[in-house]
């Protein structure tokens, strides 16, 4: 059995305070374990399946506002709460890049000297310089997304300047130069154009000193029947190159990650109650509270409320039943990243209290 995996669904299980808080009728409210922080909807990059800026037929990010960027002052508040908390760990992501956020550096400098683990997703365009030392040393992981093979295909993916891809991969090698315990990862998405480049990039990237490597579906609908339409034409050819990049690349320093399968599973849902909008919320830079990443910047049916005028720690435990208004079955038959933890957590919520001991 493979040991110490970024990618286990059941680390949660490590929390055990967290998880006897969840259930509905148990009154004492756990702060979150994870949160993620949308620091600016700018970005420098114009990916076609971005769910955020470019496709409109997700309800994802509907809502979202390109310009909302949180203020340093309030930024400063929700990291100092979130320390106060015993939050244990907090990844920035998008909306748009975190890197050009402008006060980055000063807010992960803050969190260094703190006792939470922080990290963040990126495209990797500005993954240098004192930004990327401070990440290099302190922070757990940082994940960079990438879709083309080479100079040409990646401008083509992102709308950038020729060469844009190079340039990433000199970051890398940069990066790992700092020689800091973060690990760096990639993640690759998958479309109809570069499924057959999968096993070169996986080298490409290997070689480039990434740690891991995850790959996974773009998602082009909120439904997972036209999602698996999509993919099912390159679905055995991509699932060949990806089996093969595992034999051949796979090892104790080089972790390949596959989440590349058929999708109508992340889409169905059976449950009325998300115990994971507990554990992993999400601080939009509209200031707003979200039950997750797959719902964030939807204001039907995805928010938990708003910290514009109102600190953090005080909304998150002012008043627990806000956790317990979203029901999945109802409103959430779409993409969802917490589909199969959800259903594990309630299974273990939901056992006969009269036959825990006939293991």
């Amino acid at each position: 059995m493979k040991k110490n995996t970024k990618y286990s669904k059941y680390k949660i299980f490590h929390f055990q305070d967290k998880i006897d808080s969840l259930p509905i009728d148990v009154d004492v409210i756990k702060a979150p374990v994870h949160i993620r922080i949308k620091p600016t909807n700018v970005c420098n990059h114009a990916c076609w399946y971005c769910s955020y800026q470019s496709l409109d037929d997700i309800q994802l990010a509907k809502n979202m506002v390109v310009k909302d960027m949180i203020p340093k002052d309030k930024m400063i508040e929700i990291i100092d709460d979130c320390i106060d908390m015993k939050v244990k760990a907090i990844t920035f992501s998008g909306g748009g890049e975190p890197f050009l956020y402008p006060y980055l550096l000063e807010v992960v400098q803050k969190l260094s000297k703190s006792d939470i683990k922080f990290s963040s997703l990126t495209n990797g365009s500005k993954l240098k310089g004192k930004l990327a030392e401070v990440f290099a040393h302190n922070a757990e992981w940082v994940r960079i997304s990438i879709d083309g093979w080479d100079d040409k295909s990646y401008s083509e993916y992102r709308k950038v300047k020729d060469g844009s891809f190079s340039k990433l991969i000199e970051n890398i090698r940069n990066f790992k130069k700092f020689k800091g315990k973060c690990s760096l990862g990639i993640s690759y998405i998958i479309d109809n154009k570069n499924y057959n480049h999968i096993y070169d990039v996986i080298k490409l990237m290997r070689d480039a000193g990434a740690d891991s490597f995850k790959l996974s579906p773009c998602i082009v609908d909120d439904s997972g029947r036209t999602n698996n339409i999509y993919h099912k034409p390159i679905f055995e050819k991509t699932k060949e190159e990806i089996n093969r990049a595992i034999k051949d690349f796979s090892s104790e320093t080089f972790e390949i990650y596959d989440t590349y399968h058929a999708l109508e599973e992340k889409f169905k849902k059976d449950y009325e109650y998300c115990p994971y909008l507990q554990i992993l919320p999400i601080i939009g830079a509209d200031l707003n509270v979200y039950t997750c990443q797959d719902k964030a910047y939807n204001l039907d049916t995805g928010i938990l409320g708003t910290i514009k005028d109102l600190s953090f720690k005080k909304f998150w435990f002012n008043d627990k039943s806000k956790f317990f208004k979203t029901n999945p079955s109802e409103v959430c038959n779409h993409h969802c990243i917490s589909n199969e933890k959800n259903k594990i957590i309630l299974e273990y919520l939901n056992s006969d209290k009269d036959h825990l001991n006939f293991v």
